[in-house]
């Protein structure tokens, strides 16, 4: 993962879509590893919404370059845990069979078997730690992050 520079961020500021696209290019991939890994339920969507929150608030970021992922990051844990808060108000509702096969076909079902038995073992050891030390591994794994950055956690 790239880290965006000092130039960048300026010009995303002031609205240059080759900077949006770079920020996202750079940072997507991270963001939606740790909205997985965290067990999301809409990783994708959460994903989005980091994005969109960092174009709302990318005014009121204070900090250079270096401190931009870490940023993203303390909006993705944000977006996360309130996502979570929200499921447990509003627990989802499970579709009858008929519903689900009405969206058709999705994927090549081998891989997706194989690639969701990877993540459930990982899943599951990251289970066996506490919620601090998960979101030290996820940052620095997933989201590349330094010891120096994680800790300002």
């Amino acid at each position: 993962m790239n880290s965006v520079g000092q130039e960048t961020l300026d010009a995303a500021r002031l609205g240059a879509e080759w900077a949006w696209t770079s920020i996202y290019k750079d940072y997507s991939a991270a963001v939606l590893g740790f909205m997985r890994a965290k067990r999301s339920q809409d990783p994708e969507g959460l994903t989005g919404e980091v994005f969109l929150q960092v174009v709302r608030d990318l005014g009121r970021f204070t900090g250079g370059a270096e401190d931009f992922k870490a940023w993203i990051f303390t909006i993705a844990r944000n977006r996360f845990l309130d996502d979570r808060r929200a499921g447990l108000r509003r627990p989802s509702v499970p579709q009858p069979n008929n519903v689900l096969e009405a969206h058709g076909e999705v994927g090549d079902v081998e891989e997706e078997a194989l690639r969701a038995l990877e993540t459930d073992r990982v899943v599951d050891l990251l289970g066996q730690l506490s919620a601090d030390q998960q979101d030290v591994l996820l940052l620095r794994i997933v989201a590349d992050m330094s010891l120096e950055d994680v800790e300002c956690f």
